[in-house]
């Protein structure tokens, strides 16, 4: 076992220790996911967003760099230990919502509108102000499901995602 290997492996553990697993985890993710999944690498071979990639420890995290999540459910569907169990709503895929950060270009009024462009769920909105200023992002949160399609689309990574326990205080 390397060094690397050792630390990731402490890490893992701690985190399951803790509750806490800071990585992004594949949608529909079980608590009891690191303790559950084998490593197969079947879910990442078989996401079409190819956002899926073989992280620390050997488990699958997403990132949202180049594509957000179409929500397909393939992961879950080849995921023999079912450490990914798809769930009844598309809104139970992911523990984080979208948020706009200040320096969005649409806050400093310059044209843009990247997120709600690529938001399929049309919970980024832009709506008209008046005496003609320009539009700024409006997030409906109860309605966005955590994809991350705003946040590759973003030019300026203008978009966080926290989790939804920050969202609701």
């Amino acid at each position: 076992m390397t060094r690397t290997d050792n630390n990731n492996n402490r890490r893992n553990l701690f985190r399951r220790l803790s509750g806490r697993d800071d990585v992004r985890r594949p949608p529909w993710s079980r608590a009891a996911f690191l303790d559950l999944c084998t490593g197969c690498n079947a879910c990442i071979d078989a996401c079409p967003e190819g956002i899926l990639s073989r992280g620390g420890g050997g488990y699958p995290e997403l990132s949202f760099a180049q594509a957000g999540c179409s929500l397909c459910g393939d992961c879950a569907t080849v995921c023999a230990p079912q450490a990914i169990e798809r769930g009844g709503s598309v809104s139970e895929a992911f523990a984080w919502q979208a948020e706009v950060q200040p320096h969005c270009l649409a806050l400093a009024s310059i044209h843009c509108q990247s997120c709600q462009d690529a938001c399929e769920w049309n919970v980024i909105r832009f709506p008209l102000r008046p005496g003609g200023r320009p539009p700024q992002p409006e997030i409906h949160l109860e309605s966005c499901t955590g994809c991350g399609a705003c946040y590759s689309a973003c030019p300026n990574q203008a978009i966080s995602l926290i989790t939804k326990d920050t969202v609701y205080g």
